[in-house]
């Protein structure tokens, strides 16, 4: 008898645990809970190879489940394009989309991306395809990026280039979480090269950037010429063509000396050059802006916290001639602290897409920040700004296109001569003013017509910043050494030439 109890209690333990409902594993028992979510292994799922070569690329992806519980995922899907066609392997079956994918609980599930893409798309474009990969679990969706690029292309994923490098233009440069020039080596773009930045990329020059450096055009050259080296974002769709703030820009730190950009189009970025030393430090970072054009530059909506330019300058050097910048949401220059910057030949013709409050050109002795990681950064008078022959025009409302800060500690620094500016605060023959040295003041821009066509002004197509034949700034500037052609290097008249980056061109 006294083994008998024993046995009827672990017979009554053992038809418990048959019989009574919920006993299950607890990694197998599905959770409804909304605030159970999916982790990744990747936030991206980049196909960047060279699908020229090889057209079909599979990624992998793993899916987590950190909850105790098992989840259903309702969804998993992935869109088509015409140039990308995508295809899920999902627990050992080809799919397009899937539905009710269980995962138990702290477990995971291996997803294989595969993308098809056609290599030779009709039209060249897009360039790159986003989508997103979907995961809708409990009412939850939650998204990985999936990125394919369509062409044969360069690919610069998060590169620091330590020797002295050559980027060819024999296929496209994709920029993808930028990349860093070290001090000491040299970043040579040659004549032709595309560079496709993605989203807050930057290249970042701590030693030298010689762009297109080399090239000598024997006449008259056209905005089309293929010799031109072109920066844009590495969106491709025609919604993206002329889009501002797509990708970071190019920055030049302290000790980057030789830099030399020339016969190069910057468009659709967050910052242009961006010449950055906020401690005033020796060496200076210096530029050489050559036959440069720079439009569409914007840090709206950027997360940089400060308006940006086409030409930002902290404590640097920039020379820049026959350059056009156009069509900047914020500031076309923005020279500050002990900044030294000379324009000649330079067109400013600033028409914003949105409303503007800020003049194309500012100096000022601060910085548009105060303090680096607790560090206050100094307050320095510009060294210079001196502008000859230059256009300073745009569609501000308040019809101010300068703005000297604290302008009279430095006025005798500021030269600015044979140049139309669109000015009512500094029209005027004081310290500042600019009515004199043959500058030419606020002119009606609809009675005399300063540009062929603007988007104030629109006649034709296509907008223009070429003089128009009635233009105000014909044959008011002064001939200057070394600078008898213009930006598309037509010569200039030698005794009377135009201001401005274009010569006018008789009909």
């Amino acid at each position: 008898m006294r083994f008998l109890l024993p046995l009827l209690l672990l017979l009554s333990a053992l038809t418990t645990t048959v019989l009574l409902p919920g006993c299950e594993p607890k990694e197998d028992l599905i959770t409804t809970d909304s605030s159970a979510k999916l982790e990744f292994s990747l936030d991206t799922v980049k196909f960047d190879t060279v699908f020229v070569a090889t057209g079909t690329v599979t990624k992998r992806l793993w899916v987590y489940n950190r909850n105790a519980r098992a989840v259903r995922v309702a969804e998993i899907s992935l869109p088509s394009r015409p140039a990308v066609t995508y295809s899920l392997l999902i627990n050992g079956d080809a799919v397009a989309s899937a539905r009710n994918v269980e995962i138990r609980g702290k477990d995971s599930l291996l997803v294989l991306v595969r993308a098809t893409v056609d290599p030779t798309p009709a039209d060249g474009k897009p360039f790159l395809v986003e989508d997103d990969l979907r995961f809708v679990t409990n009412g939850n969706e939650q998204a990985v990026k999936v990125l394919s690029y369509g062409q044969n292309a360069y690919f610069h994923d998060n590169e620091t280039i330590t020797s002295s490098t050559v980027w060819k233009a024999d296929k496209p440069h994709v920029i993808y979480n930028s990349v860093l020039v070290k001090p000491g080596v040299t970043l040579t773009i040659a004549a032709g090269a595309r560079i496709y930045s993605h989203f807050r990329s930057y290249l970042v020059i701590e030693g030298r950037l010689l762009c297109n450096p080399d090239y000598q055009p024997t006449g008259p050259i056209k905005p089309t010429d293929p010799n031109i080296v072109r920066f844009s974002g590495d969106r491709r769709e025609a919604e993206y063509a002329e889009r501002p703030g797509q990708w970071g820009g190019i920055e030049f730190d302290l000790g980057s000396q030789g830099n030399v950009v020339r016969y190069t189009e910057l468009k659709n970025s967050t910052l242009g050059l961006y010449l950055y030393n906020p401690f005033d430090e020796q060496p200076r970072p210096q530029v050489r802006v050559e036959n440069v054009e720079l439009r569409n530059i914007s840090t709206l909506n950027s997360g940089l916290g400060f308006d940006g330019a086409a030409l930002l300058s902290l404590s640097g050097d920039l020379t820049v001639s026959n350059t056009l910048i156009s069509n900047c949401e914020q500031y076309a220059v923005y020279a500050v602290q002990s900044s030294q910057v000379r324009l000649d030949y330079c067109t400013i013709a600033n028409y914003s897409l949105g409303t503007r409050d800020q003049p194309s050109v500012l100096t000022s002795p601060e910085a548009p920040f105060a303090s680096i990681g607790g560090r206050p950064l100094p307050v320095v008078a510009p060294r210079g700004l001196t502008i000859r022959n230059s256009i300073i025009w745009g569609s501000i409302r308040d019809g101010e296109e300068l703005e000297f800060v604290a302008g009279e500690q430095y006025a005798g620094s500021i030269s600015i001569r044979n140049s139309l500016l669109k000015t009512k605060k500094y029209d005027n023959t004081g310290p500042l003013g600019q009515q004199k040295n043959g500058n030419v003041l606020n002119p009606d821009e609809f009675a005399s017509p300063i540009f062929k066509s603007t988007p104030s002004r629109f006649r034709g197509t296509a907008l223009s910043f070429e003089l128009d034949t009635l233009s105000p700034a014909s044959n008011r500037a002064l001939p200057l050494p070394g600078l008898t052609t213009d930006l598309l290097n037509r010569p200039r008249n030698p005794n009377t030439p135009d201001m401005g980056a274009y010569e006018r061109v008789n009909p």
